[in-house]
């Protein structure tokens, strides 16, 4: 390919993922092939990845924030003027040697190798939860997906399985940005998932997306938009046929309603949810997304969102404490995420030693997850406005300060 010819194809790339049309020039491509650009933009750098097929580091570029010797620069540099090289070698290359209307058959295999990916992708969100690094790597994989549909042929069903793979990882970005707190992305992503979950015709991720699209409007303070985003969602044939995407929408529907107070539609919406979680096959072939976390210990979890925004309090503390009996152990932020909203709870029922306790207990790396840490703040502020001058207050603050001390 020319330079030209990357720089379109980097441009194809990044308005598939990002939504808007990219701006890559021949300038920019130059100056990637010589070294100019040491560490490239987020967008550039997954477009550059997808199109080439390999990683930036592989192609020689190093992050800014990593400090190298001598010897590993002039490694890097090599590998910068390898990079080059090669580009240039190929804008100058004869094309008649594979000709422009050759393509590649993508099939079962190349989906298949997508899935492990995304299951991945699924894994390290579990236990790691809301980072910039998900949300960009799960940004590439779906470039990477479209990318294939650009270089190569494949049937109908192949090519809608491909626009599901590339919804799915897109819609890992939008979570991934809402656990982090960062909702314009999450917004962004949002619009294009949700465009290319349409093109997929695959319900399950149509699901996934319109129930993350709840949840986004949820933090948001939304919940207007956030039933009506959930009730997209439920109203598909999928939740008809398999109760237990049913009873993940109605357990969601419980949460949206506790932002506005509204203890009888939770108790009615958490109730449809356990019927029909209790009706639900446990043989039924599910997604990988949704087999990776829904279960009694995420309906209890939902519940205790639930009950906990209306400020029913014993009832959030009883869901929490069944949330955390049923939890799996890999499932790391969740632990930290209900154990939060457990010592909240605690608090709301004026048992101060008990919250204080239960905040505690949560391991130091998860307090450091956006989410995690905006509900311990909100402990913060209400353990000062209920008992500013009581011992367990004190013990908080010192606990809390020696962990921002270095």
């Amino acid at each position: 390919m020319t330079q030209v010819e990357l720089a379109r194809r980097m441009n194809e790339v990044i308005e598939e993922v990002f939504g808007s049309p990219g701006k890559v020039s021949v300038r920019t491509v130059h100056n990637l092939m010589h070294g100019k650009t040491s560490w490239p933009h987020t967008k550039i750098r997954i477009a550059l990845e997808s199109v080439l097929g390999r990683t930036a580091e592989e192609l020689g570029f190093e992050p800014r924030c990593k400090t190298r010797s001598g010897d590993e620069q002039e490694g890097s540099a090599v590998q910068r003027r390898t990079f080059g090289t090669t580009a240039v070698g190929l804008a100058l290359a004869a094309t008649a040697a594979r000709p422009a209307a050759a393509r590649t058959r993508i099939g079962s295999g190349d989906v298949q190798r997508l899935h492990t990916k995304f299951a991945e992708i699924i894994a390290k969100d579990h236990r790691q939860g809301g980072s910039l690094s998900i949300e960009n790597q799960a940004l590439g994989l779906a470039g990477e997906a479209l990318g294939l549909l650009q270089r190569g042929s494949c049937s109908q069903r192949i090519q809608n399985a491909i626009y599901a793979t590339a919804a799915s990882f897109t819609s890992s970005a939008m979570w991934a940005a809402t656990d982090g707190r960062r909702f314009d992305a999450a917004q962004r992503h949002f619009d294009r998932a949700s465009s290319l979950a349409g093109m997929s015709g695959d319900q399950a991720i149509q699901f996934r997306i319109w129930s993350h699209a709840g949840s986004l409007y949820r933090h948001l303070a939304r919940p207007v938009d956030a039933l009506a985003a959930n009730d997209a969602a439920r109203r598909l044939t999928l939740v008809r046929r398999d109760p237990l995407f049913g009873a993940l929408g109605h357990a969601r529907h419980a949460a949206i309603h506790g932002v506005h107070g509204d203890l009888a539609a939770i108790r009615r919406c958490m109730g449809q949810a356990e019927d029909a979680f209790d009706r639900a096959a446990s043989d039924e072939p599910r997604p990988v997304w949704m087999r990776a976390f829904f279960d009694q210990a995420e309906l209890h979890s939902l519940a205790t969102a639930a009950y906990l925004a209306a400020q029913d309090y014993a009832t959030a503390e009883a869901h929490a404490h069944r949330s955390l009996v049923y939890l799996r152990p890999n499932l790391t932020r969740s632990r930290a995420i209900t154990t939060a909203r457990l010592a909240r709870a605690q608090l709301g029922q004026g048992d101060l030693g008990p919250a204080v306790a239960t905040a505690t207990s949560i391991p130091g790396s998860s307090m450091d997850h956006p989410r995690v840490a905006g509900m311990l703040n909100s402990f913060t502020r209400a353990l000062s406005e209920v008992a500013p001058r009581s011992p367990e207050t004190r013990q908080w603050n010192e606990f809390t300060n020696a962990r921002r001390t270095p």
